[in-house]
């Protein structure tokens, strides 16, 4: 003769149990899916920047195979025109400076 309380009690606790069981199963799986996921980008990052890497490699040994032999790309001429160049860019800038001076005095 059996308590029907007592035999719901016994069916919830059953039932809670079997949830709880699925429950861990179900997250444990997301984990594991979530660390594979995570360990497959990483490598598919790790090969993207080596690839990446190569092929400026190559590009620079392409890009150098024209130059001469212990060229820098600059030469003492190429520095001195490039100094000139600075040297005329600031000029012309404190000629600018200059004439937005005079013509803010104007204006007030």
């Amino acid at each position: 003769m059996s308590n029907p309380l007592v035999h719901a009690f016994f069916v919830g606790r059953a039932f809670a149990e079997a949830i709880g069981e699925q429950m861990e199963s179900a997250v444990t799986t997301a984990f594991s899916e979530l660390g594979r996921f995570d360990a497959e980008q990483r490598e598919w990052l790790r090969q993207f920047t080596e690839q990446v890497l190569e092929r400026a490699k190559r590009a620079e040994e392409m890009a150098m195979q024209d130059r001469p032999a212990g060229a820098t790309g600059f030469s003492t001429d190429s520095q001195t025109d490039l100094q000139a160049m600075i040297d005329d860019l600031r000029a012309e800038t404190a000629q600018l400076r200059a004439e937005l001076l005079r013509y803010r005095n104007r204006s007030l």
